[in-house]
Formats: C-alpha cells, sequence, structure tokens
C-alpha cells in the first residue's frame, strides 16, 4: 500500500471520532518524521494548518535576489573572480606587495579594487531593485479563510492548504484548486498574460461537488484532501484527485489558477493553495536564459592568452639576462656587503639561478600593464550604450501600428549580429502577420471562395505571369477573420447548392468544435471572440458570417444563432450540450467535441490537419475524400493554411462506454495525457469527411525586400514551418527565398512507394524503407551538387519535410545533410516539430561552426531561440514566450536589415577597433619600459612612476576609446543597406584576424622603439636651465608625455567618423595628464616616490628640448601608420572604403541623427521639425565643402506639402549672392 493510500485508509478508519482525532491519525509519525508518500505525488489537507504542519511545504514568500547579506561579499568576489583577467591583476597586485617588487603596492591594489568595487555597487544595486520588487510582491494584501471569516494578510503568509478569496482584476497569490465563483456554472475568466504574454481570456471551471463553497461560513465547512502531482515547471498540464467525503473527483488544469495570473469578468472566487512561492508553476519557469558569449568575446581570451604568453617571454629575456650580467665587479651596486634578505638574493652573484626567479616575479609586476585592467570595463559600458541608446531608441525599428520599440535584451552579443552567416525563420507570425482570415473552403467536394492571396500574386510577380482578379461587388463587406466572397454561400445562399445538409454539417462544425470565448453584447456587430489562436477566431467569425452565430457558453453548453436554416429570414437558438473536449495539442494536431443536439442526436466534430484526419476516416466516399485533398493542394499552393473537418454520428450505448473509458483516463494520476490520448484514439476514428477551410496568413510588410537585402548580405536564411510543403514552397516563392533561377532539391514523404510501405502498417518496415530513401535522395543530390560545382551552375535550394528530416538528423545521415544544407542558398524545413528546429539549428552551429541566428513569435520557437548563436523574437500574437527566451526582440521580420546589416556592421567594428586599440596602447606602453630593462643591466628598476603606470589605463587613455566604441561609423545606415555587400566583411571576420594583430603589433613595437630611444638618445646631451643634464625621471617623465600624446592621436586616425566628443576626449585626457603633472610634481612628501619627480615637469618645460621633442617624436611614431594606411587605403582598399570613396562628394545623411532620438513618440511640433530634417539638401556652390544649405528648405518643404517659414538669413544670403553669366564654349 503506498503512502497516500495508508493516509486515506487510517482517515477513512477514525471517522467516527472528532475531527481533531481524525487529523492526528492521518498525520503517522515515526520517530519525529512524517510517513512518506507516494513517490512523485504529494497529499495537501485543505483548510487545516495543522494537518499540513508536518509536511513542511514551502511558504508562499519568493525571492529573486542573487545575494543576501551573508553571501554577498564572497559570492558577489567569486563572481568577479571567474574572469581570469581579474585573477591575473589580483596576483599582480600580491605581488607588488612582497619586497621584490619596484613598484608600489597601492597602485596596482587601488585600480582593481576601484574595478571590483564599481563591479559589486553595480550588482548590489541590481539586486536592491529585485528585493524591493519582492517584497511589494510578498507584502500584496489577500484574503484567507480564518474563523469563519475572510482576514487579510500578506502573499507570503499563506500556506498550502489554505482557503482564500480572489477578487475581480486581482492576481493569484500561489497556485490554488479552483472551488467556486459567483458566476453561474462555476466558472471564472482569466488572462494569462504574465505567464505566455496572451491577452485573450481563458475559461476555467470548479468542479460541480465545490461550487456551493462560496460564503465564508460554506467554505469553513470544506475539508477536502488533495493528492496531486509534485511541483513542476509545465504549465500546461495538472494531474491530481480531491476526495471530499470518501468521493473522488479527478482534477485536470481546467480547476487550476495559476500564480501571476488574473482574475477577469468574475466578482470573486474561492481557491484552496495547492503550490506556493518558488514550487510555484511561474516561479519554476523562471529559469534564467542560457549564457551565451560572442565569437568575438571568445577571440578576446585567446588575445589576452598570447597576451600573457608576451608577457612571459618578456620576463624570461629580463629574468635570463639579470642572471648573465649581474657581477661583484659592480662595486657601486654594494654587491660584496650582502645580508641574508630578499633585496640582496636578488642581486647575489653566488645564486645566479634565485637572481633570475626572483628578477622574473620583478619584470612581471614592472611589465603587468601590458594586460590593460579597464578592458572589460570598458567594453561592457560600451556595448551597454549600443544597446539602450542606439538599438532600443532606433525610429527605423519602431512598430507605430503596435506602438513597440525594438529591445536588446542582452548587451552580451552585440557584435555577434554583425557576423551572422545563417537565419533560421518560423513562417506563421515570424515572415507572416498572423492575422488569420477565412479565405477559401471546400464542402462536399466542392470549392468555394474567388479570391486571389497575397502569395499568389507575389509568385506570379516572381514568374511574370498575370493574374484576372473577380471584381468584388460593392455591397462586400470585410470583416477581421472574415474575407471571403463568393455568392454560392453568402445570404443563406448555400441553401440551393446541391449538398445543403452537409454545408449545414461544416458551418455548425465551425461554430461548435472551438474553444472560443464570446464577449461583449450578444449582437453580431457588437460581439467580441476570445480566442487561443487567430485561426479560431476566424474560423467561428466564417460561422457567424454564415448564419451561424455563437453568441454564449457556458462549461456544458454552446448556444448558436441559426439563421437561413429552412427558409430565408428564420433565425432560430439551439443549445448544443458539450459532453466532451478531446483538445488540441502539437501530438494529437487535432481537435474533438463530443456534443448533443436538443433531439438527442450525439455527434462527434473533429477538425485537424489533414495527414491526422484523412488517417482516420472511415472507408466510403472516396470520390469526396480525393478532390478535397486535391482542393487542399490548391489551397497549399495559395499559401493558405488548410484545416480538415470531419464528424462522426454516436450511438448511446457506445457512447456510454467510451466515456466510462474516458472518465477513467480523466482520473489517472499517472501518465493522464497519455491515456486521454489513448481514449481519443478509440472514438476519433470512421470519420465522415465533411471539407476543408482556407485561411489566408498574409505577409509581413516589407519581407520579400528583407529577405533579398540580406542574401546580398551573403547571409542564408532557413524557414523552419510545421506547414504542408506546398504551403511552404509558395510563402518562400513570394519571399524571395526561392526563385526560378534556383535548382531545387525536394526530398519529400509524400511519395508513391514511402506511400505503399506506410500501407501495409509495419512500423518497423516503414521506418527502415524512409530512412533508405532518404540516404537515396542526399546522395543524389549531393552528386548533383559535385556535378555543377565543376560549372558554375545557378544557385541551389533544398525543400525537405518533418518525418524525412527526422531521418536525415540520424547521427548517420547527418553529415550529408549538413553538407548538402552548406552548398544551399536557402532551405525549407516544413511539417517540422518545435524539436525537430532546435535540432537543425544546433547541426549547423555546432557541425559548421557558423554564427546562426533564430527569429520566431510562439512558444514553439522558444528552443530554437535559446540553441543559435542569437536569438531573435518576435513582439506579436502569440504572446511574448519568444520574446522572453531571446537575446533581441523586434516588432517585424523586416526590422533584421537594421539590425543586422546598420547596428550589428557597427557594433561589430567599433569593438573590434576598441579591443585591437587596448592591445596596441598597452604594448607600446609596456614595451618602452622593455627596452629600458636592457639598458638598466635587467635590474627591475622601473622606468615610469608608479602613479603614472597606474593612471595610464585609467584617465590617460580611457576615454577617447569608448568614444570611439560609441560613435565610429564607417558608412551610414543608408549605405549599408544600399549594399548590404559590406556586411560579408564580419562574416569573414577581417578586423579581428592573427594577421590584422600581428600588423598592430609590428607598429607597437615600432613606436616604442622611436618613444624610448628617440627620447633616451636626444636627452643625453639635453641640459636643463642650471646646466645639469637629465636624469633618468626627466627622461621618463618626457618618454610618458611622448607616450600619452601618440597614443591618442593614433586612436583619432584609426577613426572613421570624428566628432566633437572624439576632439574633447582626446584632448582632455592630454590635458589631464599635464593637470595631474603639475600637480604630482609640485607636491613633496616625505616619501622618495614623490621625491623622485618632484618638480621635473617645471624644468622640463623651462626648456626648448621638450617642446622641440613633444612635437617631433609624436609625428615620427604616428610616421609608419600614415604610410601603412594610405598605401592600404590606396591598393589593398576594403569594401566599406570604397563605398566612402564613392559618396565622399554627398552631403551628410540627416536621417542619421535619428539614431540619437530619445522618444518613441513625437509630438506634432517634434514631427514637423523631423520631417524638416529629412528634406533635401542642395550642396553649396560657394565653398569646396559639402556643407548643407539653408536656403532651399521652403521651396522643397513646400513642394511636400510641409509647412516650414524662411528664416532671415535666407534673404540675407540670397542678397549677397551674384549671379555668375554663363559663358560660351570657345571655338
Amino acid at each position: 500500500m503506498s503512502g497516500w493510500d495508508r493516509v486515506r485508509a487510517s482517515r477513512s478508519r477514525s471517522s467516527q471520532n472528532s475531527a481533531e482525532t481524525t487529523r492526528t491519525t492521518s498525520r503517522t509519525v515515526t520517530l519525529g518524521r512524517v510517513q512518506p508518500q507516494a513517490p512523485g505525488h504529494r497529499t495537501i489537507y485543505c483548510n487545516d494548518r495543522e494537518a499540513n504542519q508536518p509536511l513542511r511545504f514551502k511558504g508562499n514568500s519568493i525571492a529573486t535576489t542573487k545575494y543576501n547579506l551573508l553571501t554577498f561579499l564572497p559570492k558577489g568576489l567569486f563572481e568577479q573572480f571567474r574572469r581570469v583577467a581579474n585573477c591575473y591583476f589580483l596576483m599582480i597586485s600580491i605581488l607588488s606587495t612582497t619586497p621584490m617588487s619596484p613598484v608600489n603596492p597601492v597602485t596596482n591594489v587601488v585600480p582593481l579594487s576601484l574595478v571590483l568595487l564599481v563591479s559589486l555597487i553595480k550588482e548590489a544595486w541590481e539586486d536592491w531593485k529585485r528585493f524591493q520588487n519582492d517584497m511589494t510582491i510578498n507584502n500584496t494584501p489577500i484574503d484567507v479563510l480564518q474563523d469563519q471569516r475572510w482576514e487579510p494578510i500578506p502573499w507570503k503568509k499563506l500556506q498550502v492548504g489554505d482557503i482564500i478569496r480572489v477578487k475581480q482584476d486581482g492576481f493569484f497569490p500561489a497556485d490554488l484548486l479552483f472551488l467556486a465563483s459567483t458566476n453561474a456554472d462555476g466558472v471564472c475568466y482569466i488572462e494569462t498574460a504574465n505567464l505566455d504574454g496572451e491577452t485573450n481570456l481563458k475559461i476555467r471551471k470548479a468542479l460541480e461537488r465545490t461550487w456551493d463553497y462560496l460564503t465564508p461560513e460554506k467554505a469553513s465547512e470544506f475539508k477536502g484532501e488533495v493528492q496531486c502531482e509534485q511541483p513542476n515547471n509545465s504549465l500546461y498540464t495538472f494531474t491530481g484527485n480531491l476526495i471530499v467525503q470518501k468521493q473522488t473527483l479527478p482534477i485536470n488544469p481546467n480547476q487550476l489558477l495559476l500564480r501571476g495570473c488574473s482574475l477577469r469578468n468574475t466578482e470573486y472566487i474561492i481557491g484552496a493553495v495547492i503550490f506556493a512561492g518558488h514550487e510555484t508553476k511561474v516561479m519554476m519557469n523562471s529559469m534564467n536564459i542560457p549564457s551565451k558569449r560572442s565569437t568575438l568575446e571568445r577571440k578576446l581570451d585567446k588575445l589576452i592568452l598570447t597576451l600573457f604568453g608576451t608577457l612571459s617571454v618578456m620576463c624570461l629575456i629580463g629574468a635570463i639576462g639579470s642572471a648573465v650580467i649581474i657581477d661583484r665587479k659592480h662595486f657601486y651596486l654594494g654587491l660584496h656587503d650582502m645580508r641574508k634578505t630578499v633585496e640582496d638574493d636578488q642581486f647575489n652573484p653566488d645564486n645566479r639561478f634565485l637572481v633570475a626567479l626572483l628578477n622574473l616575479f620583478t619584470l612581471i609586476t614592472l611589465f603587468s600593464p601590458i594586460i590593460p585592467i579597464s578592458l572589460y570595463v570598458s567594453i561592457e559600458t560600451i556595448k551597454f550604450f549600443q544597446s539602450t541608446q542606439y538599438i532600443n531608441k532606433d525610429l527605423r525599428m519602431y512598430h507605430v501600428e503596435s506602438n513597440t520599440p525594438a529591445l536588446a535584451r542582452t548587451s552580451n552579443l552585440n557584435e555577434e549580429l554583425g557576423q551572422v552567416e545563417y537565419i533560421f525563420s518560423d513562417k506563421t507570425g515570424t515572415l507572416t502577420r498572423n492575422l488569420m482570415e477565412f479565405f477559401k473552403c471546400s464542402i462536399g467536394g466542392e470549392s468555394y471562395g474567388t479570391g486571389i492571396t497575397e502569395i499568389e500574386r507575389e509568385v506570379a510577380h516572381q514568374i511574370g505571369t498575370k493574374i484576372r482578379e473577380v471584381e468584388k461587388p460593392a455591397n462586400f463587406i470585410k470583416e477581421k477573420g472574415f474575407n471571403f466572397d463568393d455568392p454560392r454561400l453568402l445570404l443563406g445562399a448555400w441553401r440551393n447548392e446541391p449538398n445543403p445538409d452537409i454545408c449545414k454539417e461544416f458551418f455548425r462544425c465551425l461554430a461548435i468544435c472551438h474553444t472560443v470565448l464570446p464577449e461583449g453584447e450578444e449582437s453580431p456587430e457588437k460581439i467580441r471572440y476570445q480566442a487561443a489562436s487567430p485561426d479560431e477566431a476566424a474560423l467561428v467569425t466564417a460561422a457567424k458570417n454564415f448564419g451561424f452565430f455563437f453568441y454564449r457558453r457556458t462549461p456544458t453548453m454552446i448556444y448558436v444563432r441559426e439563421s437561413h436554416v429552412e427558409k430565408m429570414g428564420n433565425i432560430e437558438d439551439v443549445s448544443y450540450e458539450i459532453l466532451n473536449v478531446l483538445e488540441f495539442n502539437s501530438t494529437r494536431k487535432r481537435q474533438s467535441v463530443v456534443c448533443r443536439y436538443p433531439d438527442g442526436r450525439l455527434v462527434l466534430y473533429c477538425k485537424g490537419a489533414d495527414t491526422v484526419v484523412y488517417e482516420r476516416l472511415a472507408d466510403g466516399n472516396e470520390d469526396i475524400n480525393k478532390v478535397t485533398r486535391e482542393h487542399l493542394e490548391q489551397f497549399g499552393s495559395s499559401g493558405l493554411r488548410t484545416l480538415c473537418l470531419a464528424y462522426r454520428d454516436l450511438s448511446p450505448d457506445m457512447y456510454e462506454k467510451w466515456n466510462e473509458k474516458f472518465i477513467q483516463a480523466k482520473s489517472s494520476l499517472r501518465d493522464r495525457e497519455l491515456k486521454l490520448d489513448e481514449v481519443g484514439e478509440l472514438i476519433e476514428k470512421d470519420l465522415i469527411l465533411i471539407g476543408c477551410t482556407a485561411i489566408e496568413d498574409k505577409l509581413q510588410e516589407g519581407v520579400p525586400a528583407c529577405i533579398q537585402t540580406l542574401s546580398r548580405a551573403g547571409i542564408k536564411i532557413w524557414v523552419l514551418t510545421g506547414d504542408k510543403m506546398e504551403t511552404a514552397i509558395n510563402i518562400a516563392y513570394a519571399c524571395n527565398l526561392i526563385n526560378n533561377e534556383m535548382k531545387k532539391f525536394i526530398i519529400s514523404s509524400e511519395t508513391d512507394a514511402i506511400r505503399e510501405v506506410e500501407d501495409r502498417g509495419d512500423q518497423v518496415e516503414i521506418a527502415r524503407f524512409i530512412r533508405e530513401e532518404v540516404k537515396k535522395e542526399l546522395q543524389k543530390c549531393l552528386d548533383d551538387v559535385q556535378q555543377m560545382h565543376s560549372v558554375s551552375g545557378p544557385k541551389l535550394a533544398l525543400v525537405i519535410d518533418g518525418k524525412c528530416l527526422m531521418y536525415a538528423l540520424d547521427p548517420s545521415l547527418r553529415v550529408m545533410l549538413l553538407n548538402l544544407s552548406m552548398n544551399c542558398s536557402s532551405v525549407v524545413c516544413c511539417r517540422v516539430s518545435p524539436l525537430q528546429k532546435a535540432q537543425v539549428t544546433s547541426l549547423v552551429k555546432k557541425g559548421a561552426k557558423k554564427i546562426t541566428l533564430s527569429i520566431g513569435d510562439g512558444a514553439n520557437d522558444v528552443s530554437m531561440i535559446q540553441a543559435a548563436h542569437i536569438g531573435v523574437g518576435i513582439s506579436g500574437q502569440e504572446g511574448m514566450q519568444a520574446v522572453m527566451a531571446s537575446d533581441f526582440a523586434i516588432a517585424q521580420f523586416r526590422f533584421l536589415t537594421d539590425l543586422l546589416l546598420v547596428h550589428g556592421r557597427w557594433s561589430y567594428l567599433r569593438i573590434c577597433k576598441v579591443v585591437l586599440y587596448f592591445f596596441y596602447k598597452n604594448l607600446t606602453f609596456t614595451l618602452t619600459q622593455f627596452w629600458f630593462t636592457f639598458q638598466c643591466g635587467f635590474s627591475g628598476q622601473r622606468y615610469y612612476d608608479d602613479w603614472f603606470q597606474s593612471l595610464y589605463n585609467v584617465i590617460f587613455t580611457s576615454m577617447p576609446v569608448i568614444m570611439l566604441g560609441l560613435f565610429d561609423k564607417d558608412v551610414s545606415a543608408s549605405l549599408s543597406k544600399k549594399y548590404p555587400e559590406l556586411y560579408k566583411e564580419g562574416m569573414k571576420n577581417v578586423f579581428f584576424t592573427w594577421r590584422v594583430v600581428a600588423i598592430w603589433a609590428f607598429f607597437s613595437v615600432y613606436q616604442s622603439l622611436v618613444l624610448y630611444h628617440f627620447v633616451a638618445i636626444s636627452s643625453s646631451s639635453a641640459q636643463n636651465s642650471s646646466g645639469k643634464i637629465f636624469g633618468i625621471w626627466d627622461v621618463s617623465t618626457m618618454a610618458f608625455t611622448c607616450v600619452v600624446v601618440t597614443v591618442n592621436l593614433r586612436l583619432l586616425m584609426m577613426c572613421n567618423t570624428i566628432t566633437k566628443y572624439h576632439y574633447i576626449t582626446v584632448g582632455g585626457s592630454i590635458l589631464a595628464w599635464f593637470i595631474f603633472v603639475f600637480l604630482y610634481s609640485g607636491i613633496m612628501t616625505t616619501h622618495d616616490r614623490q621625491e623622485n619627480v618632484y618638480f621635473v615637469i617645471y624644468v622640463l618645460m623651462s626648456t626648448i628640448y621638450f617642446y622641440f621633442t613633444i612635437l617631433l617624436v609624436p609625428v615620427v611614431a604616428l610616421l609608419g601608420d600614415f604610410i601603412y594606411q594610405g598605401v592600404q587605403r590606396w591598393f589593398f582598399p576594403y569594401n566599406y572604403q570604397i563605398v566612402q570613396e564613392i559618396h565622399s562628394d554627398e552631403p551628410r545623411d540627416m536621417r542619421e541623427m535619428l539614431e540619437l532620438e530619445i522618444g518613441n513618440q513625437l509630438t506634432p511640433e517634434e514631427a514637423r521639425s523631423l520631417a524638416i530634417a529629412q528634406l533635401p539638401r542642395e550642396i553649396s556652390k560657394h565653398t569646396g565643402f559639402a556643407f548643407d544649405s539653408p536656403g532651399y528648405e521652403s521651396f522643397f518643404a513646400a513642394q511636400l506639402g510641409i509647412y516650414a517659414p524662411q528664416k532671415a538669413w535666407d534673404v540675407a544670403r540670397r542678397a549677397s549672392m551674384r549671379s555668375k553669366p554663363r559663358l560660351g564654349k570657345k571655338n
């Protein structure tokens, strides 16, 4: 006997005792432990806190914070030191505290501490905001039943088993068992927007046994026992039983109200807490999105390791050199008087190995700036601003109709957007609008509907043919969800058709077989339908327009107002009793209802995918079935979404027997969904086909142009859809994904050979045969590809269906599929499951090692979005689950052009330059110290003052590089889209290769040699005003000044766009150095660190040598870069440099200023200013520069109907202009 069975048995034996005794007996406690429950299940005692206390259920308080007071410091520091660079700087800081360190430990510890402090403050601030949000939620009041009255308590004090009351528009504080409602028949309406983003209302129904527990007096009498599954994250499943007075009642998701949902259109409901706090389904779903790192960031790690290797080599050279050179003959070093200290051991000629070892550690601290401490902080800052200020506020990616801007949910992958090579896209809601309209249908083998779809128009345009369209009558009224035109069915004309009875069945199936909720007044004009999907709403709307108006629903009844049934003008309200609902899921691909007519007729109505419904049709009616299949193919070719409708009359005896099995399956605690599917199979057979529906889902605006632009950029686009092959192919044609010039490979399971094997029913044989067929097709396609490679053949496209894809993804065939796919410009996978979408994405991501992007709008796209390098969610009609799982969110597919070709390119280019510049400036600085090591006998003597070295990265060179990362722009946004081929440079990663790094390293070595030797040699004969030669601190301060000036000017040379911010930061950085050195050199303290550089800068600036050096040395140092850049641009230009030259004489596009626009909503005055800013400008003919002339604004504005008043300077300017006489040509 299982644990919960023993509990129930003990409770039944003691039922004659008092309630208190009963509870004590039911809780068998042994040795201080609760009696074990059945594996995978829990038992909850409703309205009895004492009985639940030993079970130790979790409380309802939630905490989404990462830290608490005790864990913040250790956990926060652990997170920071997971970065290799921070560990490196910690090691340097520790070494700098040892006696062998040539630098003051403060100069290493302080910068590291500042970096860690800033990061920890950021973490603390973010966690504090989470804590405040948690406290607000935890302290929200809720009515709980206590002593036969409702008492308000905070959410956090709720316990499992409590009976609570939730009022209209209130949120459910925990996962509740729905007991009673103020609505009739124990129903309530809920909104699940916080769970899945869907705003359509959903209906929930309490068990009839608990409807009476509505008042506090009645509710206090409720003493039920719930046996249910353990907490899990499945939002749409729930299995359990409610035991009330020895009666066992099955519980399903219809009786579960999930935390985070809100109550609508219901005064209040009564519920019992089942799962609380972190055990609620919404909290168990709130896991973090998989952590993603960009490819460039991973390459940055390799670069840092290379720098560390360079550092090691430099230190090893210095250590060996110190061991070789050290000798007692250097009497001035005092080596004859050695003591047993670390300082003396470092220069002890008797132990050269120890000298080398100790000097190795000395040089590590001395050369530590080669790896920049501010690199990660600067890159994070740049990426943060790129996301929040550029991507999020780009008006070109703002969708006015839905008031939806673009959203960068992470800033880690900005530059990855500039390297995407493969895009995996869903179809419905991503390429199309997911705004469904009933367009055509087939009833009893007769096709109805005269319209021409957008897909047909686009395909005809691609092919170059014309389509003759039927003119719509003047009285044609188009309603949302209904765009059907055929006089044979409308206005009751279907009664005159040869098959009016089957038409009636068709319309009733549309009006009855659904889960739609009506809202508003019960009139055809004012009613609103709340549907789980746009398809369902369109079908019910179609039934209404055909004269079968669904206007009211209860949990057991559907009310339909039927007109034109017998004769014109006759209207009748008919109520249909809904006995059973077999719900739709991705496995069943169909939905069925069993209903009872008022005259007692029992009918099963079924609608679903054609592949599923045709398998369950009764023998006979072969003609209608065949004709309908032809209509399905025609509709699919037109890009329409199809569903088959069928019915079956049931006898009362057969239904009663089946219903017993259905109730048993519904009451099962284990594998309930599987058992319900099996029971459904028993009745969903021997169906009679009524017909099929065809719904149009129009293409989103700009999709064909967007795909064409992305294809020109070298991006390969794959469409992964659940639609039929014909529909998918025609959508691909309409989107410019496939054209007639392409060679198409089609691998389909809908062949005569496969059908013949499937008809035999041997599953093992079917699997073997399809696998062999797929292998044969893949090999054939690969052979064709090899032949085409020998000559310049056409582009290739692959179309494969889900059944064949399942076998093609087998490990033995996966490589063949990948090789074939890599050679195709476009791939269309149809009839695929969500899992297959993710598998295909992973295949390319891991197999081809290419940067992938997945884009979708529904919950079925989440796995695909998370599998790719970059996930993009469309905030559309299917809720927000795709957006919540994504890295970037946009409202329309066409915005991918701006996201990738503009922001992606710019981000990639900027981050590459930032990383290379950091590499260059730190290597240059460190190498000057390295060259000095040779001159000082490898003794570890520092060349620069400690604070010079520490502030080099933090102050003197930090801000200009951030401006580079924020504002550098090679070409404008409009040119980026005009020349999408520029994007290919990012794919090939041409700006961050080892060759590029080597070039920067070469010039870094060259500049360091110039900066060190020019200053050192020239200063050897230089004298100050008092006639003394310069010492080490004079020379090093001079060299450091040249380094700061040189590296800041080098940044300006690498900029494509120089703004006022560049001048401010570059000039400000150089000025900051002079201000610092003036103050630092003018302070005298007891410490020798200041003594070294005391008054140095004043002495230097009193000589002509300083000014001559500060002008000459940076020029000579940068001369090599200048020559290289000139030669490279003239003879080996990048693509963007060619575009720059082509458009060098054009005025700056004023529309580019929109990137800095903050508001999404413009006032009328702002809109007018924006319109004027976008007017064409004329280049002034009075200068050699492309300055915009304001003198022609008023003219262009008038041409476009925009009021732009003349400005005073217009008149003055025109008055000063002289018209030159035209000169005739000389003979």
